[in-house]
């Protein structure tokens, strides 16, 4: 079964060590609740408003999650320490879009997946199934693994910072993108293939993919 998908919109932003100029003091203007925002959070408040998004179904992936918090509740347990109420209600793997769904106001359905290096690939899978029922379907992707000591263990990643968007629906035209077969290797392989969907986008053209379910 194949389904084509339009991609309306893409943005993505990358870093080697931490994604800078940020806007969450603008985009978040209560003090309180920008406060509590994880890092992947901000990344996805930044390209949700880059991408035109206020209110609809979003279709969320990570690999490896909200690192900070899962090391520092690591670290405390490993210090026989109180662990931190913060941390822990940060550590589960929908907490960016949860503070998103929040932010906006947005009440609609937001899945989370986690599929190890193929997410990507599974987020357009399952984003193509959802698009089926005709409305437009955000599909986001995070990676934040600029954690403390991280190149105690990173020998292959170049990239620690990195997010996707990408604005889809639908559609019974021919495909116009091929889905790429090689990636960067300097991106987490769990994000690299939306990445390069999303630097592909055309504004100007149509830009339609043929997913395989």
């Amino acid at each position: 079964m194949k389904i084509n998908l339009e991609i309306i919109d893409a943005v993505n932003i990358v870093a080697k060590d931490e994604i800078s100029d940020l806007r969450t003091k603008e985009l978040v203007p209560k003090m309180v609740f920008r406060r509590r925002l994880t890092r992947a959070a901000k990344l996805v408040v930044e390209v949700v408003d880059k991408i035109g998004f206020e209110d609809g179904r979003i279709i969320y992936g990570s690999a490896f999650g909200e690192l900070t918090a899962s090391a520092n509740i690591l670290s405390a347990i490993l210090n026989d320490e109180m662990l931190s109420p913060t941390d822990f209600q940060n550590s589960v793997y929908n907490t960016a879009v949860s503070y998103l769904s929040i932010l906006k106001n947005n009440k609609n359905e937001i899945l989370t997946i986690s599929s190890g290096d193929n997410t990507s690939e599974k987020l357009l899978k399952i984003g193509a199934i959802k698009a089926l029922d005709g409305d437009e379907i955000l599909l986001l992707l995070t990676e934040t693994i600029n954690i403390k000591n991280i190149q105690e263990i990173n020998n292959c990643i170049e990239t620690l910072e990195t997010v996707v968007a990408l604005k889809v629906k639908v559609t019974e035209e021919d495909s116009t993108l091929n889905i790429p077969t090689q990636v960067n290797s300097d991106y987490p392989k769990s994000i690299a293939l939306l990445i390069e969907l999303s630097s592909k986008f055309d504004k100007n053209k149509k830009n339609i993919i043929e997913v395989q379910i």
